[in-house]
């Protein structure tokens, strides 16, 4: 089984060669660019190809795939809003995602974010490199019997509202289906959760419902001072209307690791809000948000169980058996 592999890093290679001699049979090739339409073409001869939440999966490339005899996408990651999965049933092409690589990775540093802005780390670390240990403008708060807001508790939200919990915090939750698990944790409406949560976490996948699910309305039911997390999806926040709410001193702080332009190309039919580049520069001037790379997941583990996963996915597939990642 032949895989062409898109966009890919150093560690993605290292990760996927230090797998290949558990799965015999496949070879995978890689290649630096990312998947579009004029880049599918290259998957000629090739029996599936390796994406990435940001390649263009969309209907065109999906076309141009099936053109050339790829029968299988694999998305080496949870997200899979980037496909058009209606092309993709159309064109007969599977599509596989790797639904849980470390929970544990993102929560971790979904935390790492909340407490980093809070203790205003990112402007400390500057501070002392220039030998100014002077505290002015540092003061933060205890998370301690304060209160989170968990907003999607499936494995990631469910990891971070442990968490919490370990910290001493009282943790809402909000979510369309409850997480057994979380026997700690209150269930309530979003309001609710926005209107009684210090810290907000963002847990949830990006659909046609919880787009912009962080705008100027939800903004303002949140109690003044909060702080808000989200390393889920950039397109949950509406960035415009977190700007206005920065502006009007309603965040404490605000730590992000994703942004609202990487989805610039999935809702076509709202491409009026959709935000220029520039507004991660916007946001990354006001010096209570921390923003980082899309890092969340990048871990050792994580990394190591996304490279498993996805060619177990290709055998799996290879040989007709039915798997619950399938998407």
């Amino acid at each position: 089984m032949r895989i062409l592999f898109y966009d890919t890093k150093n560690y993605d290679k290292v990760s996927f060669e230090q797998q290949l001699s558990n799965f015999p049979g496949i070879e995978i090739e890689y290649v630096k660019g990312d998947l579009a339409p004029k880049s599918a073409v290259m998957a000629n001869g090739y029996d599936a190809v390796c994406a990435f939440v940001s390649s263009d999966v969309g209907e065109e490339t999906l076309k141009v795939l099936h053109e050339n005899g790829v029968r299988l996408v694999l998305m080496r990651c949870a997200g899979f809003n980037n496909v058009d999965l209606d092309a993709a049933k159309r064109f007969g092409i599977k599509v596989f995602r790797v639904p849980g690589y470390s929970p544990e990775a993102v929560a971790e540093h979904a935390m790492m974010l909340a407490l980093a802005a809070n203790r205003h780390v990112h402007k400390s670390y500057v501070k002392v490199r220039e030998n100014d240990f002077s505290l002015g403008g540092l003061m933060g708060i205890n998370f301690y019997q304060k209160v989170a807001g968990i907003v999607g508790t499936g494995k990631i939200g469910a990891a971070m509202a442990r968490i919490c919990h370990g910290f001493g915090m009282k943790v809402l939750a909000y979510d369309v289906y409850r997480n057994p698990s979380l026997d700690f944790a209150e269930y309530v409406s979003l309001d609710e959760l926005l209107a009684k949560s210090d810290l907000i976490s963002l847990h949830c996948p990006l659909t046609e419902e919880t787009y912009h699910l962080i705008n100027r309305d939800t903004i303002q039911k949140m109690k003044d001072g909060v702080i808000l997390v989200n390393t889920s999806r950039g397109g949950l926040v509406k960035t415009d209307h977190l700007i206005e709410g920065i502006r009007a001193h309603k965040f404490f702080a605000v730590g992000l690791d994703v942004y609202e332009e990487e989805v610039a190309n999935v809702f076509e039919d709202r491409s009026d809000e959709i935000l220029e580049h520039s507004t991660t520069a916007r946001l990354l001037s006001f010096p209570n948000v921390i923003i980082t790379s899309h890092q969340g997941f990048f871990t050792e583990e994580a990394l190591s169980a996304i490279s498993e996963t996805t060619l177990a996915n290709a055998l799996v597939w290879e040989k007709g058996e039915a798997s619950v990642n399938e998407v």
